[in-house]
């Protein structure tokens, strides 16, 4: 047998080196975003023949600390913001464009909210918007209608958002609050939402009926049997 050395980050399943092969070949800014039970973690890095370089990065306690942010610290409206800010940030340092790296993680849902914060602040970064998450969700507003449905059982309304009233914020209040916050950030108001388009339902077509083609009346050239021969 012959012993195949492999490198240890491949073998923790850390590190896709083709992708991250792809990453230094281009000369590409790269974002990466972890996500994990509590927080958010956002940079965006240059990398260089003797390591990777971090331009500008955000971590969601930057957003409570800084930002006065009141929600959750990993949850969808929290990671947009942060996508949002990291690309104001990486945009003042002179960053325009960046890719996304994720090495061996997944894209999630959360990963999405986070690129498409970056992608609002104005940053050029390649994505689909067909992976973006609903609107309602990233501002909240899903969390708001739960909050609303579970109000007539204070014990569970209290225990469900402790966290969010301890922080002096009202769950139903949090589309609102997320407004708040992403206008100081982004220094633009939203942008009207435009309304749904109701689908038409298409009568189905009425079969026509086809006429009969006319039969022409053919003369009967045989002799009528009862003429009598000249």
């Amino acid at each position: 047998m012959t012993y195949v050395r492999t490198l240890k980050r491949i073998r923790l399943d850390k590190t896709n080196y083709r992708k991250r092969a792809a990453v230094i070949i281009g000369r590409h800014s790269f974002v990466t975003v972890k996500v994990t039970d509590q927080n958010i973690a956002v940079q965006m890095l240059k990398p260089t023949p003797t390591g990777d370089l971090v331009i500008a990065s955000v971590h969601s306690h930057e957003l409570a600390k800084q930002q006065g942010w009141k929600g959750s610290s990993n949850s969808l409206p929290a990671c947009y913001l942060a996508g949002l800010l990291l690309g104001k940030k990486a945009q003042a340092k002179g960053t325009n464009k960046g890719i996304l790296y994720i090495g061996k993680d997944h894209f999630t849902t959360r990963v999405a909210a986070c690129v498409k914060g970056i992608a609002d602040s104005g940053l050029n970064i390649p994505v689909g918007e067909e992976s973006f998450p609903d609107g309602d969700r990233i501002s909240g507003q899903h969390i708001a209608d739960y909050a609303n449905a579970l109000k007539a059982d204070k014990d569970a309304y209290n225990s469900r958002f402790s966290a969010l009233l301890k922080n002096g914020l009202k769950p139903e209040e949090y589309p609102a609050h997320f407004e708040e916050v992403r206008f100081k950030i982004s220094g633009k108001a939203a942008e009207p939402k435009a309304p749904k388009k109701e689908k038409k339902v298409e009568e189905p077509a009425k079969e026509k009926k086809q006429k009969a083609p006319k039969r022409e009346a053919k003369e009967d050239k045989r002799p009528d049997k009862g003429a009598k021969k000249k």
